[in-house]
């Protein structure tokens, strides 16, 4: 995000392991067409056993809504890492997927479910809870209106869901340092994204792009995580900031304490399905040269029957 360049191997990469801004091109295309966006019965299965399993838990016991979101994140490791699995054919739809997940849509399911079970959503109401609070977290201002209104920009995910009142941005208040480079990854490379082949859906991407670049962006240098980690909690939601330029967030995971250590719970391009890291969170990012860097935000409890951070 500071610097280097925006083509080549390392970018395919990023494209491949972060929704937030996928590669919409013929690799796995195939794969999002034989399945409905809305979700098949197996999707909303799997849906409704973790939220069951999170309500008999009995949320109102965890000391924190993070807790609770922690240990949902943990129920699905294992389950396949998959990419472009928002990219079905057609116009933008509400995609629900729980079979397989891209690091984005990880975040988002364990923070949905999460919710619902904290909140205390009644069961019969289960399936149109679910739609809505995904149509909340995945769309700027809770709205789904065409393609440009999904939150491509994770730096921009984390802003909107604040305004929303779904997670706090803690970066700043964590001690991190101020990133003013340029957010326009998507409207430079047009070809990489089969809907910005319709130059008035381009206008728009560049649109929310200048908003984003003009907003304050914070993020933790990698050589500081370490001696922050002790003010990460579980549940925290953990964005890794890119080295491509006009590119903001590589990927993303959440925070998770294991024998005195901070790692991340994630769904990762290499690894082939939802994990544990087995290092910690800031060997991890030091590691990955594309990564230089992090975002943290926090999940916010929703108002109702358990109102506890």
């Amino acid at each position: 995000m500071r610097g280097g360049s925006g083509t080549g191997r390392h970018t395919l990469w990023l494209r491949c392991a972060a929704a937030a801004v996928p590669l919409v091109a013929v690799l796995g295309a195939e794969a999002c067409e034989s399945r409905p966006a809305s979700g098949t019965d197996r999707d909303w299965e799997i849906a409704r056993d973790h939220f069951e399993w999170a309500v008999a838990q009995r949320p109102e016991t965890f000391p924190r809504f993070g807790d609770l979101l922690a240990r949902i994140g943990e129920r699905f490791v294992g389950t396949p890492y998959e990419p472009h699995t928002l990219e079905v054919p057609g116009p933008e739809r509400l995609v629900v997927n729980l079979q397989a997940l891209d690091c984005v849509t990880f975040v988002e399911t364990a923070l949905v479910l999460a919710r619902l079970a904290w909140s205390g959503t009644a069961d019969d109401a289960f399936a149109t809870a679910y739609r809505d609070e995904l149509t909340q977290v995945r769309y700027r201002g809770g709205v789904l209106d065409g393609y440009p209104s999904r939150l491509h920009y994770f730096s921009e995910w984390i802003a909107d869901n604040e305004t929303a009142g779904l997670v706090t941005a803690l970066s700043r208040e964590l001690g991190g340092v101020a990133d003013s480079s340029a957010i326009d990854f998507m409207s430079t490379h047009p070809e990489a994204y089969r809907q910005l082949a319709d130059a008035d859906v381009v206008a728009e991407v560049i649109h929310a792009e200048k908003r984003i670049s003009a907003t304050a962006r914070y993020y933790i240098p990698q050589e500081e995580i370490a001696a922050k980690a002790y003010l990460i909690r579980d549940g925290d939601v953990i964005a890794a900031t890119s080295t491509v330029a006009g590119l903001d967030i590589a990927h993303t995971g959440i925070a998770l304490w294991r024998d005195g250590e901070l790692r991340l719970l994630h769904a990762p391009l290499v690894g082939s399905h939802v994990q544990i890291s087995e290092e910690t969170l800031a060997e991890r990012i030091k590691r990955i040269g594309g990564q230089d860097g992090i975002m943290v935000a926090r999940p916010l409890a929703p108002e109702g029957r358990h109102a506890r951070r």
